[in-house]
This record gives C-alpha cells, structure tokens and sequence, in this order.
C-alpha cells in the first residue's frame, strides 16, 4: 500500500524504542510546536473563524468551491467530462447553488472512474493511497495528500476545546490502534510527543477494562477519546463493579459511531463528566462538533461545502426534516470530491445555534454506516467493527465482505472477490486481520457470490447471532 514519507507517517512507523527516545528529546517543546507552523496557522483561523457571520462563511466557501472545481476541470478527465454533460464549466460557478447544477456522485464513481478523477500522478510524494468499508459493503479506494493532518488535526481540536481541552493535556485514547504491551502485560503505548496512551480497543475484557481505568487515574486530569460503543461497554463495566467516577477524565471525546441518546446519559452519569461528540468521515468531506451548550452536530463551512439534500435530490430547508449528507471536500485536492453522497443521514435544525451563537449549518440525529456492530472475544469481550475497519489495502481485491458469528470467539469472514482477487488476497486478510485480534478470535474465510444488505440498502458488517446478554 502506498504511504507517502510525511512526518506523520514516519512518526507512527518509528519502532517503539525509536519513538521513546525521539519523544523524550523532542517532548520538552510545547505541542503546538511540535506539530508545526501549518498547524498553529490553522489553529487560529479556526478559533477566530468558528465566529464568522454567515456572509463571510459564505463567501470563504464560494472561493473554496470555485478553486476545488477549477483544479478538477483542469488536472482531471472525468471532471472535463462530468462538467461537460452538465452544461457546465468552472467560470459558470457564481453563487455556491450554482455547483448544485452538477450531478452527485457516490462510492461507485470513485471506484469506477478513480483513475480518470486523479489531478496528480499517484507516484508523487506527497500522496497517500487510502481504503475504507463504509456504505453498501463495497470498499471505497482513493488517494490524498498526505499533509492533511496539519488541516484536519485543527478541526478537532477546535472542537474539543470547547469542552476544556487544551494542546499537551493528556489524552487516554481507546481507539482502533493496534497496541503492544508494555513491560508490564498491560496493551498500553505512550506517544511522548502528544501526551497520548493508547489502550488497546481489542483486549476489552474484564481484566484488561480494570488495569485501563487503574492507569488512566495516575495521568492527572485528562481527556477520554473512545469510540462509543467502547465508552459504554467501559461505563458498564464500572456499574457492574461499583467504580466511581474518576474525577481526572474531564471529558469523553466520542467519535467514529452513531451516538444514542440513552447511551450518551448512561455514560455522562456513570463517568460524571461531559460527553462530547464530533461527525467526520475519512473522505474528508464534512466536518462537524457539538458546542459548549449543545450536543446538536455545527458543521465546519471551511471544511467542505455541505447539503443536506431529500431522496429526490432536493434541498432539506425545513427544521425537523431529515435528508442525506452530500459533501464538497476542500481537503482533497488529489482526487477531488465533489457533490459526493455519503451515504449518512441527519436532520436539519437551523442556520445558528441559538444557544452559542455560531452561525453554522446545525445538525442532529446523524445515521450513518458506522453502526455500532461488534464481535464477541473468546473471553465474552466485544470487539467493536470501528477497531476492527481498516484503513489499508486488505481488502483491495474483494467487493463486499461481512463477518457472520453464532459462537463465541469463532467468526467467518464472507468476502465476494473481485476481479483481480488472488490466493495471497486470503493470506494477507488472515494475517492483518489476525493483527487485529491477537488470539482472542479465530476466524476461517468463505468466498461466496452475494452478501444481502441491510432494508434500508446498507451494509451489515458483522451479522451477530450471539444473543445479547441483558
């Protein structure tokens, strides 16, 4: 898989010896230091810009619009082409409802027409090839530029600010990383240049849940960043023991899963602190966070250009009215994303956030294809599917997979092989996803022609038969 030299990449590859010594010669400089200029520049754009009017967001979008469709009418053919049929060209673009003249894309345009939608040669530097799952079960294939993090990483941390983060607090981070343990058995890596512990998402039992919350107490105050189906597998693990709040986790960063009401009340009542939840998606399309008042989505306008739009390809204008997500990315300019359907689902609220005042698109009730399906570990522990999705190119050769499970800690794997689809295709799923599991899930792989989608159309990433224990 192609992973272009950035800083970023580089960094994450270091061996850990590598990583402990560089991290301590290179942690005594402030973060925002550390993460470089870019990043402090855009840091500040957004705390001044998640103030603007709805004029100037407006404006900043029609530019950001007029640029992204340039740039893909001019380096891209099926652009050229897409324009064409449109009766449209780039200089016809005036207002931001002239772009909407274009038709949508989705999943399948990409990963028919990718190579005619690249701008740049995919063996340029600077370009990272990516995959994900997502919706349909039909994996999603593009490159990007790999300096993304130093816009993207800003949009987050704008956000968690509202809820008292600051750069260089530590962070306990339970994510899909994939972690070794430490000298002491415990699956816990540290990052000495965030000030992040990573804890493994994939070893969640019993045992492994108290060793977390047992090192999370001795980080001082700190933030939790968690997928949401691990914060209340973790805050029901608390119940069941009796554990009280810890009083150093200031806030529950939950991202990557739909969030439930019930599920968010659980979790603020048995942690006793905020929980606080951002929308994004790795095609870096639309961004979005809750605010200090509200735990409705404010969409980013300097992100992308979002619309919210009905079946029949009609603008949501009406609070309470629900449509499909449709993204114009300013992020990508590798291959550009333009009218794209995401395939998630929200209803409208407003043009303002009545309680903080911005003035952004405003959101609620997102649905998309992350549900929250999981695997059961041969110890009854759950292994969550945003762990277990991949970001590589494991399943580049397949067209649709699905895990099926009717027994603890056994899984099958169906995949619907591609054209291209080899033997070695079956041994390199084995060993990444084997990666993942590390013994607690065997797995055996059945190739089949079809896997059936959910009624709604969507993909069921892990069909679960295990009956759920109250």
């Amino acid at each position: 898989m192609k992973r272009a030299l950035s800083k970023k990449n580089i960094w994450e590859n270091l061996p850990r010896p590598l990583k402990t010594v560089a991290g301590h010669a290179l942690g005594v400089l402030p973060v925002p230091r550390i993460l470089g200029k870019q990043f402090r520049n855009n840091l500040k754009f957004l705390e001044e810009a998640q103030w603007w009017s709805r004029q100037q967001f407006q404006a900043y979008q029609l530019q950001q619009v007029q640029q992204i469709c340039a740039l893909a009418f001019d380096k891209s053919a099926f652009y050229r082409d897409h324009f064409s049929s449109a009766g449209l060209k780039p200089s016809d673009i005036k207002n931001l409802s002239d772009v909407e003249r274009l038709p949508t894309i989705n999943r399948d345009t990409i990963n028919d027409h990718l190579d005619r939608m690249l701008t740049v040669s995919t063996k340029a530097a600077h370009v990272d090839y990516i995959t994900t799952g997502g919706t349909g079960g039909v994996p999603l294939r593009f490159y990007i530029g790999a300096g993304r993090s130093h816009i993207e990483y800003p949009y987050l941390v704008t956000g968690w600010q509202r809820i008292g983060y600051q750069l260089g607090m530590p962070m306990a981070v339970i994510r899909g990383r994939v972690v070794s343990p430490d000298s002491h058995g415990l699956p816990h890596e540290y990052d000495p240049l965030l000030r992040h512990h990573y804890y493994s998402n994939f070893h969640m039992t019993e045992e492994n849940m108290g060793r977390y919350l047992d090192h999370i107490r001795t980080l001082g105050s700190c933030y939790l960043h968690i997928y949401p189906s691990s914060a209340s597998n973790l805050a029901r693990y608390m119940l069941r023991h009796s554990i009280k709040p810890l009083h150093n986790i200031k806030g529950i960063l939950a991202e990557s899963e739909n969030v439930y009401p019930e599920q968010r009340q659980m979790v603020e009542e048995i942690f006793g602190c905020r929980y606080f939840s951002s929308y994004g998606h790795t095609e870096k399309l639309v961004a979005a966070a809750e605010c200090e008042k509200s735990t409705n989505y404010h969409v980013w306008p300097t992100y992308g250009y979002f619309e919210l739009l009905t079946p029949d390809g009609a603008p949501v204008t009406t609070p309470g009215e629900s449509g499909e997500i449709v993204g114009t990315g300013f992020i990508n300019q590798v291959v550009p994303f333009i009218r794209y359907r995401t395939g998630d689902y929200a209803t409208f609220i407003g043009n303002k956030c009545e309680q903080c005042g911005r003035e952004m698109p405003i959101i609620a009730d997102i649905r998309g294809h992350n549900i929250q399906e999981h695997l059961v570990a041969s110890d009854g522990s759950f292994i969550t599917w945003s762990a277990v999705n991949v970001h590589d190119d494991t399943f580049d050769h397949v067209r649709q997979f699905q895990f099926y499970q009717d027994s603890q800690g056994e899984a099958v794997l169906k995949i619907v092989p591609a054209s291209a689809f080899r033997e070695e295709n079956i041994r390199a799923m084995q060993t990444n996803l084997g990666k993942k599991f590390a013994g607690r899930l065997r797995f055996d792989i059945k190739v089949v022609e079809t896997i059936a989608l959910s009624k709604m159309g969507k993909a069921i990433f892990v069909d679960q038969r295990i009956p759920q224990k109250k």
